[in-house]
C-alpha cells in the first residue's frame, strides 16, 4: 500500500499526485489538514527518517514560531510544535514497500514506480 502525507493545495503534493495519477498508480492520500496527526504516525515517521530531513524550516509556519521555540530544537520540542503544526513537516512524505522518501523528485518516483 501506497500512502502520500501532505496538504491538498501544497504544490509540491499536487506534483507528486499528479504524477502518480499519471501512471495509474494507486495510493491514499493522508491530509494533515482533514485527519489528525497523531503520536504513533510522528514516531513512525521519525523513526523512518530524520529531523533534518522531516522539518520544513522553510515553511511560514517555521517562520511564525516563537523564538524560544525556534532556539530550542531539541526532539521533544519539535515533536511537539510538529504535533500541534503538522505544516512544519515537509512535503509530501510518502510511505511504501520500498521505504519512506521525503518530497518530489520525479527521477526517484520513476526509479521506486517503474523499474
Amino acid at each position: 500500500m501506497i500512502t502520500v502525507y501532505g496538504i491538498k493545495n501544497c504544490d509540491t503534493v499536487k506534483k507528486a499526485t499528479k504524477w502518480l495519477d499519471s501512471q495509474n498508480i494507486t495510493y491514499s492520500f493522508f491530509d494533515f489538514k482533514k485527519q489528525s496527526l497523531t503520536t504513533e504516525l510522528l514516531n513512525e515517521f521519525v523513526s523512518k527518517s530524520s529531523w533534518d530531513v522531516l522539518l520544513n524550516k522553510r515553511s511560514t509556519t517555521f517562520r511564525n514560531l516563537p523564538d524560544d521555540i525556534k532556539d530550542n530544537l531539541t526532539d521533544e520540542v519539535i515533536f511537539q510544535a510538529v504535533l500541534s503544526q503538522p505544516t512544519l513537516l515537509k512535503r509530501p512524505l510518502l510511505d511504501h514497500q520500498k521505504g519512506f522518501h521525503v518530497g518530489f523528485k520525479e527521477p526517484l518516483y520513476q526509479e521506486l514506480f517503474l523499474s
